[in-house]
Parts: C-alpha cells; sequence; structure tokens
C-alpha cells in the first residue's frame, strides 16, 4: 500500500482555515538555503534541484535497487521557512521581498540515512546538472510547538491569515520563538491560480 502524506497525516499537512496547535516531531529533508525574491528565476532552479533529489529517492527501486525499509509512498510538498535580513530587522526597512531569507525543502522518509542521502546527491547530481545541486543539504529538522493554518489565496495576502493567526497567539498566552514560519506548498502555482492556491501557514510557538 503507497504512503499518501495527504491521507496518513492530515494533522500536519492539511489543517483548517483556522488556526490550531500542534507538536511537530523530527523531521528529514533535503534543504537549500538563499536570500532575496522567490519570484526570480535562480528560485526556481533550486526548487528544481530539490525535486531532482527527492524523486532521486522516490525512484530508488528503479535505479539499482531499494534499501532496508523502503516503502512506495507519495513525494512530499515543497516548504519554506522564511524570515527577514539582519539588516532589514535593524533599520526597520519596509518590507521588500529582495530582504527576505529563507530555506526551502522536501521532506524525505522516515527510512532514508546519511550514507544513502549522499549516495543520492552525487548520483543526481550526475544525471540531472543544476548549479544548486552542490548546495544541497540533508537535514534533520524539529519545529516542535506551532500554531498553524490553512490560507486560500495569492502568497501576497498571506499577511490577513498571518493577522489571524497572532490573534490566536494572543487569546492563547503564546509567543512566538523565533520571527521566521513556515510554509508549505499544497498547490503548483504553475497550474493553480493565486486566488485558489493552499498553503500552510505555521509559527513557533512556545
Amino acid at each position: 500500500m503507497k504512503f499518501e502524506w495527504r491521507k496518513q497525516e492530515k494533522e500536519l499537512y492539511l489543517p483548517k482555515n483556522k488556526p490550531a496547535e500542534l507538536t511537530v516531531p523530527k523531521q528529514k529533508f533535503y534543504t537549500i538555503s538563499g536570500k532575496g525574491d522567490p519570484n526570480r528565476k535562480a528560485f526556481g532552479e533550486e526548487t528544481a534541484a530539490l525535486y531532482a533529489m527527492s524523486y532521486g529517492i522516490r525512484m530508488m527501486p528503479k535505479n539499482g535497487g531499494a534499501p532496508d525499509g523502503y516503502f512506495e509512498y507519495t513525494v512530499y510538498p515543497l516548504e519554506g521557512i522564511w524570515t527577514l535580513s539582519d539588516e532589514a530587522v535593524a533599520e526597520r526597512r519596509k518590507f521588500d521581498k529582495a530582504d527576505l531569507v529563507y530555506k526551502i525543502m522536501i521532506r524525505q522518509p522516515d527510512f532514508l540515512t546519511e550514507e544513502l542521502a549522499s549516495a543520492n546527491l552525487e548520483r543526481v547530481a550526475q544525471k540531472k546538472p543544476n548549479p544548486n545541486n552542490q548546495n544541497v543539504k540533508f537535514e534533520t529538522i524539529e519545529d516542535g510547538q506551532c500554531v498553524q493554518m490553512l490560507h486560500l489565496g495569492s502568497y501576497d495576502d498571506e499577511y490577513k491569515t498571518f493577522e489571524v493567526m497572532a490573534q490566536y497567539c494572543k487569546e492563547h498566552q503564546l509567543n512566538r520563538t523565533t520571527f521566521a514560519h513556515r510554509e508549505i506548498y499544497l498547490s503548483d502555482p504553475r497550474k493553480v491560480a493565486p486566488e485558489k492556491r493552499k498553503t500552510v501557514l505555521r509559527y513557533f510557538v512556545e
């Protein structure tokens, strides 16, 4: 039976359009860190590198054999942790996408080890050249205690959902532990109109 995150991990990936608290455990990811406007070409190339590496793991049975513990699964969605540069915060600049600092990532199944992840990076880099292949890292990240909510609409309108989340945190005596936040992209922006895009927004709290 194929493991599908949309069905088996609804709490993490399919929240309702109202704030909810949850605890997110340690998860394994391929990641790339960067800065600047996500609408530029370079961001698309970074995303492509992450997907290539992720499908390299997914297709292991067809490329030399399945590792111990392998199971059929659906590749996870693109995610990102976003914040602003230290300079932009210190100078209290007006929001500018050029000041964004991010770590984008795609979650990997638990059976993936450091050794397998490294071997896959080398193999895929040879098959699918991308200037960002050398920047892909394999990391374990734990979000811990969080508040999250589904945002429906344009990325530029996310502030409206953040306002609802901020009010929820205030009412429930929750404090954000960092200015950064996580986004999980449930819709392909190449295929879905801005007003119909679904994005999970997540605060890290205590």
